[in-house]
């Protein structure tokens, strides 16, 4: 359990990684995928990824990719949201989101997502697999929310206590796998939360892939000159 409850420690002392996201959304009987590629810094809690929305029914890509600076409270996003400045950024108090941040940008912040498992009530050990031909150890089990804020960082205390509050249930099931040094390679979270709609919950599986450890990263955070406070569209 503790090994669990300690993986983002465990990535603090790695200092960073590159990071693949997946998040499966399915409400009523749509399911879509959004994916996203980039770099984190565990340390600073900054990170980049460039999100990819879903295909429209015709095959041709709906959306321009989604460009994603993630830091404590804060979440920027370019080429989101029609009427807003092409070289303009969208900036998003994760504080203030129901979800915490571990939705609403359509990727988990990589550190956010490790600590969650500070709330780990149950982690049963499945055994050894591989994943990226690392072997790993799997474990699977339940973590609770508002241990997790409680325990969190103060970058993410905030955002995951809104989630805590936000979600249908702040029970969340997980699966994580762990090397040898107890750094996450593979984590899987679902989410479920209430969207108002006639469908009713939205079910949401969310996973992690961190590899390529210690690699470099240039997160630059945009100026307030670059930051979009206008009015967005829905698209």
């Amino acid at each position: 359990m503790e090994v669990v409850r300690s993986a983002a420690d465990a990535l603090v002392g790695a200092r960073s990684s590159k990071a693949r996201t997946s998040m499966e959304m399915a409400t009523g009987g749509t399911r879509v995928t959004i994916r996203g590629e980039g770099v984190y810094d565990f340390r600073r809690q900054v990170g980049q990824l460039k999100v990819l929305l879903p295909q429209d029914p015709a095959g041709a890509t709906a959306h321009r990719p989604i460009m994603e600076l993630l830091a404590p409270g804060a979440l920027f996003m370019k080429n989101r949201g029609a009427g807003v400045p092409a070289d303009k950024w969208v900036r998003v108090d994760t504080r203030t989101l129901s979800d915490g941040n571990l939705v609403t940008g359509g990727a988990t912040d990589p550190y956010a997502a490790a600590e969650v498992l500070r709330g780990a009530r149950t982690a049963k050990y499945m055994g050894r697999e591989e994943v990226a031909g690392t072997s790993v150890r799997h474990y699977r089990g339940t973590a609770d929310l508002d241990t997790a804020a409680r325990d969190a960082s103060t970058g993410n205390r905030e955002a995951l206590a809104a989630a805590a509050k936000g979600f249908a249930t702040d029970q969340v099931p997980f699966d994580v796998y762990l090397d040898d040094d107890g750094r996450i390679r593979k984590v899987r979270h679902r989410f479920s939360f209430v969207n108002g709609q006639p469908s009713g919950a939205v079910a949401v599986a969310s996973t992690t892939l961190l590899y390529d450890f210690g690699a470099p990263v240039d997160v630059r955070l945009p100026d307030r000159e670059d930051i979009y406070a206008g009015k967005i569209a829905e698209e």
